[in-house]
C-alpha cells in the first residue's frame, strides 16, 4: 500500500458504489494526485490482486470489506488533524444565508436497518421536538438512494441531519470568526447544562469526536429528552470577545428560524462549564447534531454514522413529521 493507493481506497470507501477510472482520475486530482487512467487502471490492478477492490465489468470497481477495512486502520498518520482541517473546509464551503434560508448546509449522515424504521421514528422524534438539535429538518431516504454524494446501503434507512458545524460557517460568512475545540458529553440538569463529562480535542483527532462518543454509552439523551436530566452530545467552540455581541444577534435570528438548536456563551475568559478558554476568547456551547442517533443507540439499535459527511441545499430537507410521512406513504 502507498498513499496513492490508500487515497484510491478512500474514494471508492465514499462513494459506496461502481465508480469508473475516469471519475476515479477526476477525484484524485481533488486530492492533489495527477494520475492518467491508464496509471489509475494500472493501480487498481494491484488493489485487486490484493482483495481490496473488485471489478464490476466495464463500469468500474468496487471497495471489498477487506478494502474498507483497510481505509479504517491505515495510515493512522495522515489522519491526525484530518477532523479539523475538514471542519475549516467545510466551513469556508458553507454558503448558507440565514435570511432566505437558502444554500448549502453541512450534513450528517447515518445508516440503521430498515426494519428498524418505526422504531427510530418513535424514538427520535421526542429528540427532533427538544433543544437538544441544530434543526427539526431532515432527508429521510431508502437504502440505494444517496443523500448528496453519499449512497445509502441496501436494507439500511439513511438519515441526514444537520451537523453543527453549519454554524460555523454561517458565522464566518457574518465576519465571525469560531474555533472548533472539543467534542464531547455534557451533563444536563433541570433542562441546564452543567458539565462535560466528556471531552474529545477536535484538534489532533483522526475520528470524530462525536461518533465515537455515540457508541461509548457516555450519553443519555431519552433522558435528557423526557425528564430534563441527562446527557447530551455537545461540542465546545470559541469566538473572539470583541465579537459577543455581534453572535449574540446572530444566534437570535437562526433561532427563530429554527435552526441552532440550544447555543449558550460563556463569559469572556472565563471557562466554559470548567473548560479553560483561551486569551480574549468567550466559550460557546453548542448541541450535537448527531443526538438523535445517540438516542438511538441508547435504545439498543445498530447505527453506523458519519459526521461531517456531505454539503446539501437546505431546501430538499423536511421537517422530521413531514419527511417521515413522505417516506411512508410513498
Amino acid at each position: 500500500m502507498n498513499r496513492t493507493m490508500f487515497t484510491i481506497l478512500r474514494v471508492l470507501d465514499k462513494y459506496g458504489d461502481i465508480v469508473g477510472s475516469i471519475e476515479l482520475s477526476r477525484e484524485l486530482r481533488s486530492h492533489g494526485i495527477e494520475l492518467s487512467e491508464r496509471t489509475v487502471r494500472h493501480y487498481l490492478k494491484l488493489l485487486d490482486q490484493m482483495g481490496m477492490t473488485k471489478v464490476q465489468g466495464k463500469r468500474g470497481r468496487m471497495i471489498t470489506e477487506k478494502g474498507k477495512s483497510e481505509v479504517t486502520k491505515a495510515f493512522v498518520t495522515e489522519r491526525i488533524n484530518f477532523v479539523i482541517s475538514k471542519i475549516d473546509s467545510l466551513s469556508y464551503l458553507t454558503d448558507f444565508n440565514v435570511d432566505t434560508l437558502e444554500g448549502n448546509i453541512i450534513l450528517n449522515i447515518s445508516f440503521f436497518s430498515e426494519k428498524k424504521l418505526k422504531d427510530v421514528v418513535r424514538i427520535t422524534a421526542p429528540v427532533f421536538a427538544s433543544p437538544y438539535v441544530m434543526s427539526n429538518r431532515i432527508i429521510l431516504v431508502k437504502g440505494g438512494d444517496r443523500i448528496g454524494d453519499v449512497q445509502v446501503p441496501r436494507g439500511c434507512m439513511g438519515i441526514g441531519t444537520v451537523c453543527s458545524i453549519t454554524l460555523n460557517g454561517i458565522f464566518l460568512k457574518s465576519g465571525l470568526p469560531v474555533t472548533s475545540r472539543y467534542g464531547g458529553v455534557v451533563e444536563v440538569e433541570g433542562g441546564i447544562p452543567k458539565r462535560f463529562t466528556s471531552l474529545i480535542s477536535y484538534d489532533g483527532s483522526s475520528m470524530d469526536p462525536l461518533e465515537i462518543l455515540i457508541k461509548s454509552g457516555a450519553t443519555d439523551v431519552a433522558g435528557a429528552v423526557a425528564g430534563n436530566n441527562g446527557r447530551i452530545l455537545a461540542s465546545m467552540r470559541e469566538i473572539p470577545v470583541a465579537s459577543i455581541r455581534e453572535a449574540e444577534v446572530l444566534k437570535e435570528k437562526m433561532s427563530h428560524k429554527g435552526l441552532g438548536g440550544s447555543i449558550l456563551f460563556g463569559k469572556p475568559n472565563q471557562p466554559m462549564l470548567d473548560v479553560p478558554v483561551g486569551i480574549d476568547k468567550v466559550g460557546m456551547l453548542v448541541v450535537g447534531g448527531l443526538n438523535p442517533i445517540a438516542a438511538v443507540e441508547e435504545a439498543g439499535i445498530s447505527t453506523e454514522s458519519k459526521a461531517m459527511s456531505t454539503l446539501c441545499e437546505y431546501s430538499r430537507l423536511l421537517a422530521f413529521n413531514d419527511a417521515v410521512s413522505n417516506l411512508l406513504y410513498q
